[in-house]
């Protein structure tokens, strides 16, 4: 993990252009991006959600 700000789950979903609730499932399916609970909330690391969808379309 980086040490730049983390994305809350709605940047992360703003960026990927889906709902929120779609990274909900996906996390609960163990798919998409890696999440990280950081007390109540869920954070996404910007540069491993970056990887994922490069892993995703190439």
């Amino acid at each position: 993990m980086t040490t730049a700000a983390l994305w809350s789950i709605q940047e992360t979903a703003s960026y990927l252009r889906l709902p929120v609730g779609t990274l909900y499932q996906w996390r609960y399916r163990k798919t998409g991006p890696r999440s990280y609970k950081v007390g109540r909330h869920l954070r996404y690391d910007p540069a491993e959600v970056r990887a994922w969808l490069a892993k995703q379309v190439g």
